[in-house]
């Protein structure tokens, strides 16, 4: 059905962001999980955007990029909080982009120089009281004004990272809403 590139956070790939592309995968897209921390998870968020400072959030950027030169053009880009750098920048900037799910966080348009395209609809989801997305929430709502096809879904709560099920942050109800909500968005791409 559709081609989807997922980008994991800064905890890595973990058993829970796998999970997540497993459950597309079962509703027929095509997943692909680039490894941005080459093999690497950490405990805790924390550990994990250490790591990150270490390398350079562009640095992370850019490796999101050149994994999806290998893949079809003509994808969804998936960003779990940290993976919302990449997916956001290709789904902003490459040619083809057919759609971008944007979970835990939002980067202002601006950041990767180029006007959000109107070919490209867009979801963000977050929890409303998520003190990391408090951070990013007047980046998605300029989003979802300046774009006719997005949308922003906040669900209850205050947990980061609630859509991971392998994470003491996992909220079932809300990840169940917000992966129902995901193959459907993917369904009408």
């Amino acid at each position: 059905m559709t081609e989807v590139v997922l980008f994991h956070h800064s905890q890595g790939l973990t058993p829970g962001v796998a999970a997540f592309a497993d459950e597309l995968r079962a509703a027929g897209h095509t997943v692909h999980t680039p490894d941005l921390f080459d093999g690497r998870t950490f405990g805790s968020l924390e550990e994990g955007m250490g790591y990150v400072e270490q390398i350079g959030f562009g640095d992370i950027t850019e490796r999101g990029v050149r994994a999806a030169e290998r893949l079809p053009q003509d994808a969804v880009y998936v960003g779990f909080s940290l993976g919302v750098l990449p997916a956001q920048k290709l789904a902003q900037t490459r040619a083809g982009a057919r759609g971008a799910l944007l979970f835990h966080a939002c980067i202002p348009v601006s950041e990767f120089g180029a006007a959000w395209p109107d070919s490209v609809p867009v979801q963000v989801h977050a929890k409303e009281a998520d003190p990391l997305f408090a951070e990013d929430i007047d980046a998605a709502r300029g989003l979802v004004s300046d774009c006719a096809d997005a949308e922003m879904f906040l669900y209850p709560g205050d947990q980061h990272l609630f859509a991971d099920r392998s994470l003491s942050s996992h909220d079932p109800d809300a990840a169940k809403l917000l992966t129902q909500r995901a193959i459907e968005f993917l369904g009408s791409r």
